[in-house]
């Protein structure tokens, strides 16, 4: 079987723990470019972000960012962009008001949030830690529900930061209960996303393969965390990291090594050297 897609998620997978590439990426990323393969890159990360990445790579196709929830090459030209209504952002930003906890709002070109209390450093850390690139604004505000109220927003995701996982996992029940529409989920500590129902990484690959004509088994993907682990079930060869969950290394077909040992750059070189140069849509 020819693979024709390779997905890859960003953080844990593509980048080390300390935020920067690994060895060897680019080439290994250009090496399964001309071999005819399409490379995407599948994230929780806003746009802005996962796009500095591809530049980095030197891709210029479809990105799979927001959690599934925005999918596109250009900011401007979204092939799938599901928000959550102003109505349902505002009520979710109320119901979590009464929580302890940071918000925020992650619009595809730029972030609102409630004060960060940055005599928090876990918090402070997990929100400015998502490598948001300076021409992405990140505005805070006393009361995000005021601000609202005011300029109601449309998001593709609402990113949620807790001090205590008891507390996370008070609001998130909370909000389950109360709303319908959305899709809830934690994929690091301390940390709740939010995006719109039924929108997950999973069905944006999904959305995405079915665009450019590509079948589950025609897809390699790479990933590290929960919210990977539908998309490593479904591929025709899912891999997890070294570093991955045990749960996604259960479901994997490859475990390679850690983000910090190059795991991608050595999966993909080692697997694509094998597979000849194939015909595939534009990159």
């Amino acid at each position: 079987m020819s693979h024709r897609m390779l997905a890859i998620n960003i953080d844990g997978t593509l980048l080390r723990s300390n935020g920067r590439l690994q060895k060897g990426i680019k080439e290994a990323v250009d090496f399964v470019k001309k071999r005819g393969v399409y490379i995407t890159l599948v994230t929780n990360r806003n746009f802005p972000s996962a796009k500095k990445i591809a530049k980095a790579l030197k891709l210029d196709g479809i990105l799979v960012t927001h959690g599934g929830a925005f999918i596109a090459s250009s900011i401007d030209q979204p092939i799938i962009n599901r928000r959550i209504s102003q109505e349902k952002t505002f009520n979710l930003v109320q119901v979590l008001e009464n929580f302890e906890c940071t918000i925020r709002i992650l619009h595809e070109r730029y972030s609102l949030g409630n004060r960060v209390n940055l005599n928090n450093n876990i918090v402070a850390k997990a929100v400015f830690n998502s490598g948001d690139p300076l021409f992405y604004p990140m505005q805070f505000v006393e009361s995000l529900g005021d601000t609202l109220r005011d300029e109601p927003v449309s998001t593709p995701k609402i990113d949620v930061y807790f001090k205590e996982q008891e507390e996370l996992e008070r609001a998130k029940v909370t909000i389950e209960n109360a709303f319908e529409g959305i899709h809830v989920y934690t994929d690091r500590k301390l940390k709740l996303e939010v995006v719109s129902e039924p929108m997950s990484k999973d069905k944006g690959l999904e959305l995405l393969a079915g665009y450019l004509g590509i079948d589950w088994k025609e897809i390699v993907v790479i990933g590290d965390s929960s919210s990977d682990l539908k998309m490593i079930e479904r591929a025709g060869l899912g891999v997890a990291m070294g570093n991955a969950t045990d749960e996604v290394k259960r479901a994997a077909k490859w475990v390679t090594r850690t983000n910090d040992q190059n795991g991608v750059s050595y999966m993909v070189m080692t697997h694509f050297r094998k597979q000849l140069s194939i015909t595939t849509n534009k990159q």
